[in-house]
């Protein structure tokens, strides 16, 4: 009795997933969800199921356009969900609190906590592919985000697939060459690569086994190499012609464009660079990350020949080729985020830009759009209210700061900013006890911010001669 359960069980699963899988290829997301949760219920390790329904949670995601109001109550309720969350995996009730996992995922499949629970929630339930490719779905629509390459770099090492782990620690290790972590697990997932091509048995135990391991003496040396902080001189030429070498042996490779290209800037070959990052464009146009690193690459030649001449005392000619970069950045972030409109870092960024050069109508429809970002978010609230405080708006400048404030529970550097700003607006409208109490949080959390000093010393003498 209990094997032909079973067997009814897998077989609704499976007719969950097979119309499941149907609803989302004609478009039914909501009706594709709703399966393939059924499904993932039925049986929780069927894998196929769930990187199905990632796929329409996420596509739903990109297609659902929400009010501010909307947006707030979805985070609400997602926030009770990890509450939910929280209570199952102390309560060591993994399963369900995986199945609560996909639930807040529906609600936002690319907020960072949402993410985190469920990759947390999945490996305590055993369900390790569940946990890469949870991350692997949100690192592919945040391709800016770190910290979730390294999860999915870290992921695959665990599941064996070092050749994709190697270059996921290439692309980290392009936007991070100073840390020593990724060089050593690049140089492990360089070994383990040739371990599982075979040679372990040979090697292992030997003196200096480990280099053995690595393919030859030549490919330990160039790992030695890139284990350096900053590769120079003719450990630097060596490095570039191998990474050319790759280049043409694979020529799809982003990564190994990547790669190329942070070493030329590393050594100021800035034209060289920039031809890299081109070619690797003519492989994808589309890919925002090497437009980004493009942009990186030119911003780091123009502060090279702007330290030059600053060193050679032409502090006129600084003076205007910093004036022709600052363009440089206004102009490719606009033409970037017209290619990328629904990038809202890019978003965020330029309203940087605008409020820099007090734009602030212009500010205000940027940041407005990026703090639908999670990521961004709260940022972008202070950034707004920044440029309401400009525009005279002072109402509306507390409310972006008050909302923001409820969002950050510890008193980091951005709390601290957001709190000094509504003390300056509550001191600016003469409430000077509610200026007091927000100034003292500051000051109670860093005694050396901006001016708080100052502020607090003097809002103490006139608390004194207001109560004298």
């Amino acid at each position: 009795m209990a094997v032909e359960k079973t067997d009814q069980v897998a077989q609704q699963a499976q007719n969950f997933y097979n119309k499941g899988v149907a609803a989302f290829e004609r478009g039914n997301l909501d009706i594709a969800i709703d399966l393939l949760m059924q499904c993932v219920t039925f049986a929780p390790g069927f894998s196929r199921a769930r990187k199905f329904l990632r796929a329409a949670q996420i596509a739903k995601f990109r297609k659902t356009k929400k009010s501010n109001l909307a947006g707030r109550i979805q985070e609400f309720n997602a926030l009770l969900i990890r509450m939910k969350i929280a209570g199952l995996m102390k309560a060591g009730k993994y399963e369900a609190a995986l199945l609560e996992c996909e639930k807040a995922l529906s609600l936002n499949p690319l907020h960072s906590q949402n993410v985190e629970m469920t990759v947390e929630a999945a490996e305590a339930a055993g369900h390790q592919d569940a946990a890469l490719f949870t991350v692997e779905a949100a690192y592919e629509n945040n391709p800016d985000d770190m910290a979730l390459l390294r999860r999915v770099a870290d992921y695959y090492m665990e599941v064996g697939d070092y050749d994709k782990a190697r270059d996921a620690y290439i692309k980290l290790n392009a936007y991070r060459p100073a840390d020593q972590t990724i060089f050593k697990l690049l140089k492990d997932a360089e070994a383990r690569m040739t371990m599982a091509s075979g040679g372990w048995e040979e090697n292992a135990g030997q003196k200096d086994g480990y280099r053995n391991l690595i393919a030859n003496k030549d490919q330990a040396k160039k790992l030695d190499m890139q284990a350096k902080a900053v590769v120079a001189g003719s450990d630097a030429d060596y490095l570039i012609e191998e990474a050319r070498a790759r280049i043409e042996k694979e020529p799809n490779n982003l990564n190994l464009y990547r790669a190329l290209a942070r070493l030329c800037t590393q050594n100021k070959r800035f034209d060289e660079a920039v031809e890299t990052l081109e070619k690797a464009r003519t492989v994808n146009a589309a890919d925002p990350e090497l437009d980004r690193a493009l942009t990186s690459t030119k911003i780091a030649a123009f502060e090279a020949k702007i330290e030059a001449l600053k060193a050679a005392g032409d502090a006129a000619g600084a003076a205007n080729l910093e004036t022709e970069m600052n363009q440089f950045v206004f102009d490719d972030l606009s033409s970037r985020v017209q290619r990328y409109p629904n990038d809202l870092k890019l978003r965020f960024e330029l309203g940087l830009q605008y409020f820099k050069y007090e734009y602030y109508d212009d500010a205000i429809g940027q940041l407005q759009l990026a703090q639908r970002s999670p990521k961004e978010r709260v940022e972008a609230l202070y950034y707004l209210a920044k440029c309401f405080a400009k525009k005279g708006q002072r109402d509306m400048a507390v409310m972006q700061l008050e909302t923001a404030n409820e969002q950050l529970p510890i008193m980091d550097e951005l709390k601290k900013k957001v709190v000094f700003e509504l003390g300056c607006l509550s001191e600016e409208a003469g409430d000077i006890e509610k200026a007091f109490g927000y100034y003292k949080d500051v000051y109670g959390a860093d005694i050396g911010f901006a001016d708080i000093g100052v502020r607090m010393e003097r809002l103490y003498k006139l608390r004194q001669s207001q109560q004298g």
